[in-house]
Formats: C-alpha cells, structure tokens, sequence
C-alpha cells in the first residue's frame, strides 16, 4: 500500500486511503498519470510549484514527482 499526497508551499491535499501497487514502475506510472489528470483540468491553478509524494504504509517517503517535470518549460 503507497500513499499519495499533493503540495506546494501553501496547501496539501493527501489520500489517506492508498493504492496497492505491485512494484515501483506501477507507483510511478500511476503518479504520472495522477499528475497528468490534474494538470489536464481547466484550472486557474499554477502547478508549477506542486509536488506529489508517495510514501510507504510506514511513512517512508518512496519518491516525489514534481509537477514542472510533466509540464515541460513555460513559454
């Protein structure tokens, strides 16, 4: 079981729920695609500043995915 928690310097939202994910290749491809979703809404929001964190059942932090690495260089 992983969790996934999204931030910037001024908000978190956190699923306390978790997936279960059978390696890390399927952790980070589901990360990316939860990043992608988000980005992808019509939003006001500037993504660029947000991260999201997996972490283990235990608290461990697995990995993090900053949102700018999926949105490319701004124009």
């Amino acid at each position: 079981m992983s969790h996934v928690y999204c931030c910037d310097a001024q908000q978190i939202f956190v699923d306390r729920g978790g997936i279960h994910v059978s390696d890390l290749d399927e952790a980070l491809d589901h990360a990316a695609r939860l990043v992608s979703s988000l980005i992808s809404m019509p939003s006001t929001e500037d993504w660029r500043s947000w991260e999201l964190r997996v972490s283990d059942e235990l608290g461990g932090e697995i990995f993090v995915l900053p949102f700018d690495a999926m949105l490319g260089k701004p124009h």
